[in-house]
């Protein structure tokens, strides 16, 4: 009965041993990477009128919400021979008024001067983001998961695959489901330039296999 009224179950799928995370440095809780997702995932409730899930992911697009997340871009020039060209990843900062019509919404590119100073010591999580087949850190889906843990104190970057989110293509290297060459030169950057911080990923659609394909030995450490 409770489909009738929008109510859809969720589940969750993982190895039987994930990751033991800490609740801070006062409580010392132990729980597991699956308790929370289980947590913090929200009761799904769905307009029982869209009665599928093609529909449900139009009905975001025309409702139009509007998601304060802001980035600052970085074209990155890949430094693999077997993967020549560029890739545009963008790190969500602080709002800000600039404007690039050339750029997504929100969306800016780092000037030089400002870029060379990004780097912390600071061990805030840091979130690595790889979006869908063909969208990009613009997304209102991945706009809507980044802002509440942005807003929790949560660092994050999105990939953008190359030729999306209005990123150039210099080469004839695109992208699929096995391209992890762009995430792998993101990651070891990251950890030069923020040797403290724990790093996580999600990716969606497309992107979670790109993440599966990077290998969890990639984020330990």
């Amino acid at each position: 009965m409770s489909w009738m009224l929008g109510r859809s179950p969720v589940s969750f799928h993982a190895h039987t041993d994930t990751i033991r995370l800490t609740s801070n440095a006062t409580t010392q809780k132990q729980f597991s990477l699956l308790d929370l997702c289980r947590e913090v995932t929200p009761v799904c409730n769905l307009n029982p009128l869209l009665f599928n899930g093609h529909l449900q992911t139009f009905w975001t697009v025309v409702k139009g919400y509007e998601v304060n997340v802001y980035y600052k871009r970085h074209v990155f020039k890949s430094v693999y021979p077997s993967s020549v060209g560029t890739f545009a990843v963008d790190f969500a900062v602080p709002k800000y008024e600039a404007q690039d019509a050339s750029l997504p919404p929100k969306t800016t590119y780092y000037v030089e001067t400002e870029f060379d100073q990004v780097g912390s010591d600071d061990d805030r999580p840091m979130l690595v983001v790889l979006h869908g087949l063909s969208g990009g850190s613009h997304e209102l889906y991945l706009r809507h998961v980044l802002n509440p843990m942005i807003q929790a104190g949560w660092e994050a970057c999105v990939v953008n695959s190359r030729g999306c989110a209005k990123s150039e293509i210099t080469s004839g290297i695109l992208y699929n489901a096995r391209a992890t060459w762009d995430v792998r030169q993101t990651i070891l950057w990251l950890r030069k330039k923020f040797p403290n911080r724990p790093l996580f990923g999600l990716g969606f659609s497309l992107g979670a296999n790109i993440l599966v394909n990077v290998g969890i030995s990639q984020w330990k450490g």
